[in-house]
């Protein structure tokens, strides 16, 4: 673009600026602070980017064409002008009939794909009347305790017409089996099925802690989904490797970008080491991040993830298929910047959040509703966050060009630095043995810790304006509607796990549960067993149970 001495010119010209416009400017003037990084201080901002910050940059190497390698501006060659991305609401109410209501409504209001929240029980596989569940069912979402629950919630809804988007980690091969069998029971052709199950287990021992087995069975399970769904269920993504909760813990966007891809080589080692080969299984893989407010630094991220995960899959893995290199993700907007105080403020965190996952070239957004620091979100508020996405869609003009940004010196120069420091990272995590091992050290969790408490004391010390919090405060209660699960409804779920209880053929679901522990102890795929147990109303708990027996919990 510029040759040596057109680069020279400009460098030369830049400090003539500095010297003699912009030195007298900030002698009289001052700035607004010392220095400028970005939204989590991971990377200094300077006052100016010219070309000489892009020097280095090959476009053919670095950036190509959408659709092309190595797939920095997008997976594919029309992206948002082709087909949006879809448009998914985070919903699961308290109970099974509830969240049906939602998913028809958010349907109706022109959601192109469902995602599923589950309870805390369900999450940590326990039934809604176990101890271990008391005060919890329904909570944080849906309470499904067996098929019975998976069948209400997807009445009058086709899964041949839909793309189900499910939360849930430890116990995904046991809801995953129930999609499936729901899906058998309406006649759809397994490879019909489209969705994702997060099934994502390290990141619950980095951030979220929501596990039950211990690692090592805990990555036999994920692989034997992979090689189940590449050969049953291929149009489903068999794990979305999260990286939003690692950012929602505290690290940085560099961080994430580490810890996330770290994540995502350790499951496809784990894989590959179990026989399979990488292209079978990789084009199923899906990644997940968290978009915040610094709109440059989430677009930088999202374009240097792929290009990333391009070099990891080939150079790494000998990936040959173009699909296995292509990282595609879903992003949600960050549910941690919203604020209880002047609620009406998150919208438009979350519309900027928005905008800099659609400019990023994300292929699934969720758009958090105003409400959520204080309650699950109403049906009002979510569905000014579904709108906020068909604005984006419709009327901005974001979806009408692809990587509308790249070119940017800043833009540029940010997605090289922050594709540095995570290769960075990743180098110092396979010196300490790779990812799992690092966890287990609590390497990984102090790096995330000790920014978390850097932007909470900066927060607190008002070096950090969060609008409405620590600045712009205004002396007012939150006025908004709260979605409450009431104790009637959590006993309404435990009569209903009683009445399937009571139905069903107990010496099937016995001798389902004996074929799943002799499962656990071989070396079978898991996922036939489980899908014959969920058939039989087998609950969430007594699979479960049946799985510790075996490999006992993790202790962390």
């Amino acid at each position: 673009m510029f040759d040596d001495d057109d680069l020279e010119a400009i460098r030369e010209n830049r400090e003539e600026w500095e010297e003699k416009t912009r030195g007298p400017t900030i002698e009289r003037f001052g700035e607004r602070h010392e220095e400028f990084t970005t939204d989590t201080g991971g990377q200094t901002v300077d006052p100016l980017y010219t070309p000489t910050d892009v020097a280095e940059l090959d476009y053919g190497e670095d950036l190509g064409f959408p659709g092309e390698e190595p797939y920095t501006r997008g997976v594919y060659s029309t992206m948002h002008r082709g087909r949006l991305w879809t448009m998914r609401q985070y919903a699961g109410m308290g109970t099974a009939r509830e969240t049906n209501e939602r998913y028809h409504y958010l349907i109706g209001e022109g959601q192109t794909g469902l995602s599923m929240a589950f309870d805390l029980p369900t999450q940590m596989g326990y039934d809604s009347d176990a101890t271990m569940a008391e005060g919890e069912v329904g909570k944080s979402g849906v309470a499904i305790d067996s098929l019975r629950d998976i069948e209400t919630v997807f009445d009058g809804i086709s899964l041949e017409d839909v793309s189900t988007s499910m939360t849930i980690n430890a116990p995904a091969s046991v809801l995953l089996a129930m999609y499936i069998a729901l899906g058998d029971q309406q006649g759809a052709p397994r490879e019909e099925l489209r969705g994702t199950v997060q099934n994502d287990v390290m990141k619950e021992y980095i951030a979220r802690k929501t596990y039950i087995y211990p690692p090592e069975p805990s990555l036999d399970l994920i692989t034997d989904i992979f090689e189940f769904c590449a050969e049953e269920v291929p149009n489903f993504n068999t794990i979305s490797i999260s990286g939003y909760h690692i950012r929602e813990a505290g690290a940085t966007a560099a961080q994430e970008l580490a810890f996330t891809l770290g994540d995502g080589i350790e499951y496809v080692e784990a894989a590959t080491e179990a026989g399979l080969a990488v292209d079978d299984f990789a084009p199923q893989l899906s990644f997940f991040f968290a978009s915040y407010n610094n709109i440059f630094e989430e677009v930088a991220k999202f374009r240097a993830a792929r290009r990333m995960w391009k070099k990891i899959a080939e150079e790494r893995f000998g990936a040959e298929n173009p699909k296995s290199k292509q990282l595609k993700f879903h992003t949600q907007t960050a549910g941690s910047t919203l604020t209880a105080q002047q609620v009406e403020n998150n919208v438009v965190r979350v519309a900027y959040q928005a905008l800099a996952g659609v400019l990023g070239g994300t292929q699934s957004l969720h758009t958090n509703g105003k409400d959520e620091a204080i309650s699950l979100p109403t049906e009002k508020s979510v569905r000014t966050a579904l709108r906020t996405q068909q604005i984006l869609a419709h009327e901005s003009g974001a979806a009408d060009t692809i990587d509308p940004l790249a070119g940017s010196y800043y833009v540029e120069a940010l997605t090289d630095e922050l594709e540095e420091e995570a290769f960075e990272l990743l180098e110092e995590i396979d010196d300490r043995g790779g990812m799992l091992r690092a966890i287990e050290s609590e390497w990984v969790q102090r790096q995330i810790q000790d920014v978390a408490f850097e932007r909470q004391r900066e927060v607190e010390e008002e070096e950090r304006i969060i609008v409405g919090v620590n600045e712009y405060e205004v002396d007012e209660d939150p006025e908004v509607d709260i979605e409450e699960v009431t104790e009637a409804e959590q006993e309404s779920q435990k009569d209903r796990l009683e009445t399937v209880r009571e139905e069903r053929d107990d010496e099937a679901v016995e001798e389902c549960l004996d074929g799943v522990r002799e499962a656990a102890e071989g070396d079978e795929n898991m996922m036939p067993y489980l899908i014959d147990a969920v058939k039989a109303y087998a609950t969430v708990g007594e699979i479960c149970d049946a799985m510790r027996d075996v490999f006992g919990e993790y202790q962390g």
